[in-house]
C-alpha cells in the first residue's frame, strides 16, 4: 500500500474501434428504414462491428495498450484493472481478469462491473477509491462493449443505435491542482424492466426456449427510456458543477454518453452550454455503451481538443437504470 493521495488524475488515454463500418445505407438493404430517418431520430450515420471471434477483451486490450503508452507506463505497473461491461466474454472468468492475461499486467487486482451505459463513471469513481486511498498506485479503468452481439436485427428502432468498441483511461495520484473534483452516481432499480436483456442469467437461464422466444437481445421502451435519461442526465451534471462551485458556463467542454443527439442536446441545453463546448462522435460510433465517453475522451485529446487547465465533464445514463456525471480539472 503507497500514501494516500490528494487527488486523482487521468495520466492517459486510448481507445480502440473494430475495422467493420455498418452505416445507414446498409440498413436501408434489410430493413423498411432510411438513412434519414435514422439520421434525424438518433444522429447515426454509422457504427462499428467486431469481427467474427473478435470479443470484449480483445478490444479492451487494444484500448489498453494505447492507454498504458499515452501515461508511460508498462503492464507490470498496473494494480488494478477495473472494466464496464455488459457484454462480457463470458458470465465467468470476469472480462478484466481475460485483459489481466492478454496484457501481462500479473500484479493486478481484476473485477468487473455493470452499469449499462454508465459503467465507465461506476468503474472510474470506483477505481478513483483505490489510489486516493494508497491501495493501488497505478489503475486502469476500461469501457468495453459488444452489443451488437446481443441486438434484435430484426427491430428497426433499436438495432440502428449500437455499435461496438472499447476505451481506456490510466489513473494516478496528484496533488489538488488537478484531478477528479467532484463525481455523482445514482441508480432506481424499480426501472429496471424498461430497458434489459430478460434472459441468460440464473432468472431465465438459457434453453432453446429463451433462444426461441428471443430473449437473449435488448429490450427497450424507447420512449420512457428517453425521457427518464434525458432528466437524469440533465439533473447529475448541473448539480456535480454547482456542488463544485462553478456554473455551467466554467465548463469547458462536456464528454455525454453518445445515445441519442436529441438527448445530448436537451442536456446541453439543461446545463447551460453551447453545443460548440460538448464533444460528439454519436454519427461515427453509435451507441458503444460503457465504452462511449472513453472512447470520446479519446478522441477529443487526440485532435487537441482537451488542453491542461481545462474543466472537464462527464456524464451518462443506463439500463439499472443507473446515472453518473463527473468534474474533472485536466
Amino acid at each position: 500500500m503507497t500514501e494516500p493521495a490528494t487527488n486523482v488524475y487521468i495520466a492517459g488515454v486510448g481507445a480502440y474501434t473494430p475495422e467493420r463500418v455498418v452505416t445507414n445505407e446498409d440498413f436501408e438493404k434489410t430493413l423498411d428504414t432510411s438513412d434519414e430517418w435514422i439520421t434525424q431520430r438518433t444522429g447515426i450515420k454509422e457504427r462499428h462491428y467486431v469481427a467474427d471471434g473478435q470479443v470484449t477483451s480483445d478490444m479492451a486490450f487494444e484500448a489498453s495498450k494505447k492507454a498504458l503508452k499515452a501515461a508511460s507506463l508498462e503492464p507490470a505497473d498496473i494494480d488494478l484493472i477495473v472494466v464496464a461491461t455488459a457484454t462480457p466474454d463470458m458470465v465467468f472468468p470476469s472480462t478484466a481478469c481475460l485483459t489481466q492475461a492478454k496484457l501481462g499486467a500479473a500484479d493486478a487486482v481484476c473485477f468487473d462491473i455493470v452499469a449499462g451505459c454508465t459503467g465507465f463513471l461506476y468503474a472510474l469513481v470506483t477505481a478513483s477509491q483505490f489510489v486516493k486511498q494508497g491501495t493501488a498506485r497505478n489503475a486502469l479503468v476500461i469501457g468495453a462493449e459488444i452489443l451488437t452481439r446481443f441486438t434484435d436485427m430484426t427491430d428497426r428502432t433499436s438495432c440502428v443505435l449500437f455499435g461496438d468498441g472499447a476505451g481506456a483511461v490510466v489513473l494516478k495520484p496528484c496533488g489538488p491542482e488537478r484531478g477528479i473534483i467532484r463525481s455523482l452516481l445514482g441508480a432506481d432499480g424499480t426501472l429496471a424492466r424498461l430497458l434489459d436483456m430478460p434472459a441468460g442469467g440464473s432468472k431465465m437461464p438459457p434453453s432453446h426456449e429463451t433462444v426461441d422466444q428471443r430473449l437473449h437481445v435488448i429490450t427497450m421502451q424507447g420512449r420512457k427510456v428517453y425521457v427518464n435519461a434525458v432528466k437524469a442526465m440533465g439533473d447529475s451534471i448541473v448539480k456535480v458543477i454547482e456542488d463544485a462551485g462553478f456554473q455551467g458556463s466554467d465548463l469547458d467542454i462536456l464528454f455525454p454518453h453518445q445515445a441519442n443527439i436529441r438527448i445530448i442536446q436537451s442536456v446541453a441545453e439543461r446545463a447551460g452550454l453551447p453545443m460548440e463546448k460538448v464533444f460528439v462522435n454519436i454519427q461515427k460510433y453509435g451507441n458503444t455503451s460503457a465504452a462511449s465517453i472513453p472512447i470520446a475522451l479519446a478522441e477529443a485529446v487526440e485532435a487537441g481538443r482537451v488542453d491542461e487547465g481545462m474543466l472537464v465533464g462527464m456524464v451518462a445514463f443506463g439500463a439499472g437504470f443507473t446515472w453518473g456525471a463527473a468534474l474533472i480539472r485536466w
